[in-house]
């Protein structure tokens, strides 16, 4: 394994302590965990307690990605922004990270396979949008607790085949009961046959690792990312 990297983990709810966890052996030093109180309104960011520290994952809450990106880029450390609900303050973010010269990743999702999933259904998509006799579905799948329906990934996905050139008619759907996984199923549907794709995210721990896999890779990196950076994918026109 490469040399040891120091982290700081800014959040530090379940998403936090799993990132903690699974650290050490990602190749990471944990140098601190920031929570809701050590940090309120960015202030455990604010002293020069993080000298050599060399990223920080950002797992808070969206409404503090703003002044904690803010912080982080007058401390001149890269970051990796692993929560949502920020797209409002998005411009601001950009432009502190830009004016520092820090690296950024920001993603919607940090599970390898759901971006995979996303170039599949891009490239699914760009080959069969020809023949009018197909038709295309998404169905996602969550746990009884989470609110935004359909998920980002199912939108990002909807995204991505519409560009791929999708004429139309993407029928979208959603599920929210128990405790059912991050699941989400692409599927094309011939009058002679059908063809479906799913990625299943089986426990937390897969967006954890995806965190730390782009943390990795944003060491030392200057700019702004998504995972398909990460994962070494071309940017679809």
């Amino acid at each position: 394994m490469d040399s040891m990297l120091n982290l700081l983990i800014v959040g530090h709810g379940r998403m936090g302590r799993r990132i903690e966890e699974l650290a050490p052996g990602a190749g990471f030093a944990v140098a601190g965990c920031l929570d809701e109180e050590s940090n309120r309104n960015g202030s455990g960011l604010a002293s020069g307690r993080w000298a050599g520290v060399d990223v920080a994952i950002d797992v808070s809450a969206g409404g503090a990605v703003r002044d904690n990106v803010r912080a982080l880029a007058a401390l001149g450390i890269n970051v990796v922004i692993g929560t949502t609900g920020w797209s409002a303050d998005e411009a601001d973010v950009r432009s502190a990270a830009a004016g520092a010269g820090i690296g950024v990743v920001a993603a919607p999702t940090f599970a390898l396979g759901a971006v995979v999933l996303e170039e599949l259904a891009w490239r699914a998509s760009k080959m069969l949008a020809p023949y009018g006799d197909v038709g295309a579905w998404i169905h996602e799948a969550h746990h009884a607790a989470k609110r935004d329906a359909p998920s980002g990934t199912a939108l990002r996905i909807r995204s991505a085949m519409t560009r791929a050139g999708w004429p139309s008619g993407i029928d979208m759907t959603s599920t929210r009961a128990g405790s059912i996984p991050g699941t989400h199923t692409i599927g094309f549907d011939a009058p002679h046959e059908s063809l479906t794709l799913t990625h299943t995210a089986r426990d937390r721990a897969v967006f954890a690792h995806g965190a730390l896999v782009a943390a990795r890779w944003l060491a030392g990196r200057r700019g702004w990312f998504t995972m398909r950076d990460v994962l070494g994918l071309e940017e679809h026109s």
